[in-house]
């Protein structure tokens, strides 16, 4: 369920002057990357510069409320568990966001990282788990892949690839023969919910014998596209 942000406490006064805009804070389980299955915070910004045509955050595009990093920070230490997951929308569109992933790494919680990939990543503290998209022509928004972050990425970082249809499929796995995969970064392929047979695009893995992990939506298998879950 999504938490009521006004029941935060009073900020601390490391990071006072730094606010960021949320739509929802909630805990749920991981349902993609490496980390999936994980009880998990999740930290929603508000907004987006890109517009996907299979979005299913649309209503974090606007609206939200601004707070204090550091009230956000002691919410999150609230719900007693260890790993937390910055999404949005694109939370790196927010000058904020580099420093709440730093006080979720300083608060000990083991912290991912949604992103476009259409940002910069350079700024982002190096004990997060960077999910970063490499937007397919499906998603409408191709042009916005930033190629310089590919040699940002570290060790347990994950390039994420939403599929549509075959096109898409071909198209990525051409696009993993042009750019190889830096070490210790996995490639993974997901289809649109509800447009890509999951069993489709698992046969057209194991037929190509993609160096990929294929992943589904935990989440929406379990609850369905519920905001908040």
């Amino acid at each position: 369920m999504t938490e009521t942000l006004a029941a935060a406490g009073p900020a601390a006064s490391t990071a006072s002057s730094v606010r960021v805009r949320i739509t929802e804070i909630f805990l749920s389980l991981q349902g993609e990357a490496a980390q999936v299955g994980w009880p998990t915070v999740f930290i929603r910004l508000t907004g987006c510069p890109l517009r996907c045509r299979w979005c299913d955050t649309e209503y974090s595009f606007s609206g939200g409320e601004t707070m204090e990093v550091a009230r956000l920070l002691q919410t999150v230490n609230g719900y007693g568990v260890r790993h937390a997951c910055v999404t949005g929308g694109e939370p790196l569109a927010q000058p904020g966001c580099l420093a709440l992933l730093q006080g979720l790494c300083d608060q000990g919680l083991a912290v991912s990282l949604e992103t476009s990939g259409a940002l910069d990543i350079t700024g982002v503290d190096p004990r997060v788990s960077v999910v970063m998209d490499v937007k397919a022509p499906g998603s409408g928004e191709t042009a916005r892949n930033r190629m310089e972050n590919l040699a940002h990425l570290k060790r347990g970082d994950q390039l994420k690839f939403v599929l549509s249809g075959r096109s898409d499929f071909d198209w990525a796995m051409a696009w993993l023969a042009r750019h190889p995969v830096p070490d210790g970064v996995e490639a993974l392929f997901s289809p649109v919910h509800a447009e890509l047979e999951p069993r489709t695009l698992a046969d057209w893995i194991v037929e190509a014998r993609a160096p990929v992990r294929f992943q589904l939506q935990l989440h929406k298998l379990l609850w369905g596209d519920v905001p908040g879950r």
